[in-house]
């Protein structure tokens, strides 16, 4: 019994040398104690998996950066996009949603057949028309609008912006606020004077090169002078501030001499009372045109909500265009990432042979080359958010849109980034994962 204790007591003194030995270890044996040590640990096969990934993209990290090119190029016009048109909607949303007790007749039905045109009306709006809308119940403010885009000139800068002449109550419809100046009188309008508002961007596009202030300088629009009695504050949105308001009856002898009008425009006293004013505009019109029908209408009669229900309708037909041109980048993208991938299967044939030889069984193949492939994903998507996010910051300030990032905007790229190297990167892994590891270990690598 004693003899048995010391032979296995010299033994245990003999392991102790090789385990110190063991801090020498060449790579593949410190590939083998690797594997012997995760092989029944899944969190630590994902460390391995991860960590052997970033090992192999780093060590050919020009390659991986040309194959995440299409990633990052398609996830950063997406997020662009997505960054533009959420400004877009926030801003004339807001707009929108201060007018909401406006209401809006434009000539035209969209609903008249073709060929009708009433019982003689035509497809018109006159100023009799807006005059007959005063006095109806819930009605606040109303102005008929003559419209046209001109050049206007001030000393040597010129600018081609809308001019639209209209009547007092425009300010209160708008809900328009003067930065300096007044708002044309009621006079004004009655006698036609050559009076002019101007909008933010069009004051500053003809005075900001001079510095002169805007209040009292002479304006030509045409071959017409003009003197600027006031200058509005910014509202912001796509050229809202782009615009020079006159009065109606100035518009109709100086630019227009037209019998008809572009639109009228209304405001309710509140926003429960839109719809029964809507209505009551709609009998009115119908009466001047001695229409009988609704489906005989000359005209539309439209609310801001409904406004704002078509614009939010072809800005989502815009992301949709969008996002589809983003992702022919993405689909090339991802063709690139799966011939990559079988790039480097053929080059790692040997290290999956010898993988797969210790022990290593299909699925932690092919999980390691999936995990390459979703690494790669992930890094050009993080890449394409920053360059996206960037990109729509330009866009959006020099559009002079609010930034608007959503939860949604954040997450879409990894989600993109992921799908791409599930759907993508599958085919290399499967192919890496059913090697004969025999003949992958015969492959000289």
């Amino acid at each position: 019994m004693k003899g048995t204790i010391q032979r296995r007591s010299q033994q245990s003194t003999q392991v102790a040398p090789s385990q110190q030995a063991s801090a020498q270890e060449t790579p593949l044996e410190s590939i083998l104690t690797e594997f012997r040590t995760l092989q029944y640990q899944p969190v630590g096969m994902l460390s391995a998996n991860f960590n052997s990934a970033v090992e192999a993209l780093w060590g050919n990290r020009t390659r991986s950066f040309l194959t995440a090119l299409g990633i990052f190029i398609g996830v950063a016009a997406v997020i662009a996009a997505l960054t533009l048109t959420q400004g877009a909607s926030a801003s004339i949303t807001n707009q929108l949603s201060s007018l909401g007790t406006a209401v809006i007749v434009y000539p035209g039905s969209s609903n008249q057949k073709a060929g009708s045109t009433g019982q003689g009306s035509g497809n018109i709006l006159t100023l009799r028309d807006a005059q007959s809308l005063n006095g109806l119940p819930h009605l606040v403010a109303v102005s008929p609008y003559l419209m046209t885009s001109d050049q206007v000139i001030y000393g040597s800068q010129n600018w081609n912006t809308q001019v639209e002449g209209v009547n007092t109550q425009v300010e209160t419809i708008g809900n328009w606020k003067l930065a300096q100046g007044t708002w044309f009188s009621e006079d004004d309008d009655a006698q036609g004077t050559p009076v002019a508002v101007l909008g933010d961007t069009t004051a500053h596009s003809l005075f900001d090169a001079s510095g002169t202030n805007p209040i009292g300088q002479q304006i030509r629009i045409r071959d017409q002078n003009f003197r600027v009695v006031g200058v509005l504050a910014p509202q912001g949105g796509l050229g809202q501030d782009d615009v020079i308001f006159v009065p109606f009856k100035t518009m109709e002898i100086r630019l227009r001499n037209s019998t008809t009008i572009d639109q009228i425009q209304a405001q309710a006293d509140s926003p429960s009372s839109v719809e029964q004013l809507k209505q009551e505009i709609e009998t009115t019109i119908r009466q001047n045109h001695h229409i009988k029908d609704s489906s005989d209408d000359s005209f539309t009669v439209m609310t801001f909500t409904q406004v704002l229900q078509s614009f939010n309708q072809s800005l989502s037909v815009m992301t949709a265009l969008f996002v589809g041109i983003a992702a022919i980048s993405l689909t090339v993208g991802g063709i690139g990432i799966m011939n990559i991938m079988l790039v480097s299967v053929t080059e790692r044939t040997w290290e999956i042979g010898i993988r797969m030889s210790i022990g290593a069984k299909r699925r932690d193949i092919r999980n390691q080359f999936l995990m390459e492939a979703l690494v790669l994903c992930l890094v050009g998507g993080l890449i394409g958010l920053i360059l996206g996010l960037l990109i729509g910051w330009v866009i959006t300030y020099l559009a002079k849109l609010p930034f608007v990032v959503t939860a949604e905007t954040l997450l879409i790229p990894f989600a993109v980034s992921s799908a791409i190297a599930l759907v993508f990167g599958i085919y290399p892994a499967i192919r890496a994962s059913r090697l004969d590891p025999i003949v992958a270990i015969r492959t000289d690598a």
